[in-house]
Order: structure tokens, then sequence, then C-alpha cells
């Protein structure tokens, strides 16, 4: 396992070749705390991180909100067998009726991930309250039957915060507060819910290559109990030693140990908020957010945990975070660091796309010169096939970038345009140039030519 010392000359030789500006890590080795920072706040200002510089943990949120709905089992106000019907009447009816809330926790519920990441981009989503949004994913309904599957969702975990404030009669953010941020002493964590706070560093999005600072915008209740916290890296390091102590606390030792173990037939590698990895002997959890990264691990068997933040999305292939991120995490926990860098596929995927919109311009121009024989083609009827395919097939690829290929990725183009705004313009441009090009071919075939001068 590598020192601090080793540790921290990783990250100040990696941290400059990386795309985040900057970084926090809290290491937990037999619950002593050591939490540091690298670089800056924001690219380019000289604004130093700390081990107390806030940042979002985005879906590492879940483990807290699964950890609060065990404080209401140990507390005998919930079971984990019970539908959610029977706190939530909007799922009495329909396709959601026999969902369980440990189906919700363990993501075997049925939702989807692009049902749970519908309302990026939705700016009518501030509208709604927990109870409201869950009753509106009632009315959806899951794309599964319960229990068959396991899918990541947010969904799960908004609808998981709706009972919460439900059963407790609490906000999801005051109860969080009340019931784990204090008593853990995470004095600097709060659970965001409008504007984003001033101190947090600044979130950083890829762009063509490198990154650019990115606004964060207001954060809606909805999204809070599957990404809305906010924290630094000491209070992270005093929350993830919770786990790793072996007592009784805001839970019990023997509910922290059932909700780090595989959760059913379906979910496997998945327990009650955390992700498992049976071959490394950890519980895990990574978190995205709009301009920020997190990955919180640790290790019950051996008393270590770390977690990292950094203030920076990866880009697809290029402008990447996860080299560093990943090592970082290795290190800390005495693993191998086996990734090599290397992310030619992505990248390969990545050009595929971002060379289509100059590609497509380029045709358009060699229709333009080759406009004379574009209208030949209209003679016969195979070449009036030639000229009206490409319309349907260009029509079918704009129709694929927008909406089944950001599916691939978890989301809609709104979802891609978020964290990955490069690569969303490209898809974009492509789709609209590609069916261009294929309408100014059928354009210039049915034009007129023009008359030799002279011959009027």
């Amino acid at each position: 396992m590598a020192g601090t010392a080793e540790l921290d000359a990783f990250i100040q030789a990696e941290l400059p070749d990386s795309a985040a500006p900057g970084l926090a890590y809290a290491r937990v080795e037999d619950g002593e705390i050591v939490a540091r920072g690298f670089g800056e706040q924001l690219k380019g200002s000289g604004d130093e991180v700390t081990a107390d510089t806030l940042f979002p943990i985005g879906s590492v949120t879940k483990s807290f909100t699964a950890l609060a709905i065990m404080q209401l089992v140990e507390a005998d106000e919930i079971n984990l067998d019970d539908p959610v019907s029977k706190y939530l009447p909007a799922f009495a009816d329909g396709a959601g009726s026999k969902i369980t809330l440990r189906q919700l926790l363990n993501h075997t519920s049925g939702f989807s991930t692009v049902q749970g990441n519908s309302q990026h981009g939705n700016a009518d989503a501030s509208q709604f309250g927990l109870v409201e949004y869950a009753g509106e994913l009632a009315k959806a309904g899951p794309a599964r039957t319960p229990g068959t599957a396991w899918e990541y969702s947010n969904a799960n975990y908004q609808i998981l915060g709706a009972v919460m404030e439900r059963v407790s009669r609490s906000s999801y953010s005051d109860y969080v507060d009340a019931r784990i941020f204090e008593p853990l002493g995470m004095a600097n964590s709060l659970v965001a819910v409008g504007d984003f706070p001033a101190s947090a560093a600044t979130g950083h999005r890829p762009w063509f290559g490198s990154v650019r600072p990115a606004a964060s915008g207001p954060q809606h209740r909805i999204n809070a109990p599957a990404g809305g916290i906010i924290s630094s890296a000491n209070d992270m390091g005093r929350y993830v030693a919770m786990w790793l102590n072996g007592k009784d606390d805001v839970i019990s030792a023997a509910t922290k140990a059932a909700m780090l173990a595989p959760s059913g037939p379906a979910s496997q590698s998945y327990g009650l908020g955390w992700a498992l990895d049976a071959a490394q002997g950890t519980a895990y959890h990574t978190g995205l957010v709009p301009g920020f990264e997190t990955l919180a691990s640790f290790a019950p068997a051996k008393g270590t945990g770390v977690v990292v933040l950094v203030n920076a999305n990866g880009g697809l292939g290029f402008a990447d975070t996860w080299y560093l991120i990943g090592g970082v995490s290795a290190q800390a926990m005495g693993q191998d660091h086996k990734d090599d860098g290397s992310r030619i596929g992505p990248q390969v995927a990545y050009l595929s796309i971002a060379l289509l919109p100059p590609l497509f311009i380029l045709f358009g121009f060699i229709s333009w010169k080759g406009r004379s024989g574009l209208r030949r083609k209209r003679e016969s009827s195979g070449g009036r096939i030639s000229l009206w395919l490409p319309v349907l097939a260009m029509g079918g690829l704009a129709f694929f970038l927008l909406v089944y290929l950001p599916q691939m990725f978890g989301g809609s183009i709104a979802t891609l345009r978020i964290y990955q705004p490069d690569f969303a313009l490209c898809l974009i441009a492509t789709a609209i140039l590609a069916p261009a090009w294929a309408i100014l071919r059928l354009v210039l075939a049915h034009s007129r030519e023009a008359a030799p001068i002279g011959n009027c």
C-alpha cells in the first residue's frame, strides 16, 4: 500500500496531464483520516483546492439515502419488503404496484437508467417536490417487471427520497442534516437545493480535447436523494470512517454489514446503496454531476477506504480524468492500478462522430461541383432511386444520432449536452448536416441548368 507521500507524489505528477484542474481526497486507514487538496478550484484562477473545499459528490449521495432508509427500518417505521404503495399511494395501481422498498434500494425495481435521467435539461423539474415527482414516475411505471433484472436508475432513489419525506414528516435535506451530517461531524456538508454554494469548487466539462468551466445552475429538489449532496474531503473521510468502524452509531454495525452484502438474486453486485466488488472485497460508488466526478471505495475487512473528488467531467477518450481518479483510489487502497491510460476505443468513437460534420460539408461542396451529373440521374429509375435513397438514409442517421445513441449512454441528447457538450454538439451538427446534404443533392438534381450566355 502506497504511503501518503507516494500517493501525493502520484497526484502531483498526474494532475497536470489530467483534464481535472483540481482534486481532493480523503484516505482512511485503521480509523485515521488523512485528507489533502491539490490544484485549482477554477482552471487558471490560482485558488487552491484544500481538504475543506466543497465538491458535489453525485451518486455517492445514494449511499446516504440508503442509510437514512435503514435508520427508518431500525426505528420500525418502514419494512424493506413492503410495497412502496404503502407509503406512496400513487403506486397503488399500475405496473409499479408491486415494487418494494428493497427493489428500489438495489435497483431491481424495473425503472430504467433512461427513466432516471429523464428530467435532465428540463427547466420545469424545479417545480416538482419529491412526493409529486414520485407520482409522475408511478404514472409512467417501470420499464420492466419488478425484481427480474438489475438496472441502475436515479428514479429508484428519487422515489426513496419521497418515502423518507412521507414517513419522517421532514424534508430530505433536513433529515440528512439532523440524522447523518450532525452526528458524524460533517459540519461543511449540505444537501443542495436551489442556488449552488458560492464557496464550492467550479466544475469543468470536456470541450474538444480540453475542459472549460461550467456554470452550475439551480439544484432541483427531485435530484437531492439521487445526487444532491455537496461535501468536502475532510467530511467524506468521516463518512467512510463510519462505514469501517464496526460500531453502532448512526445505524447498527449489523445493518452496515447487511447493506454491504449482495441484496438479492438479481443484485449480486449491488448491496443497499453500495456497489460491490467481490474480487477486491470492496464496496464503492461513483458520482457524476455536471462538471464533477467522485469515487468512494472502502474495504471493510482491511479497514481502509478512500474518497476522490475532482472538478471536471472526463471527455470521451480525450480530456481524461479516470486514470487519475482510478490511480489515487488504487494506491490508497493498496490495489494494482491496472489502467494503462489507453483510450483508443473511446477516442476512435469520438473522432468518428467529430469528423462527420466537416465531412458532410465537403460532400455538399462535391455535390455542388457535380450538379450536372446529378441532373442526369433524373433520367433513369435507378438514378432517381440514388437521389431519394440518401434522403431516407440520412434521416434515419439523424434519428439514430439524436435518439438511440444517447440512450446507449443512459440518457437523452439533453443528458449528453450536460456531461459531454462537445460530443453532443457534433451529434447535433451531424444530424442537421447529413439530411441537409441529401436534400441539397435532390434540389440540385431537379434544378434547371443555367442557359449559356448569348443564348437568351
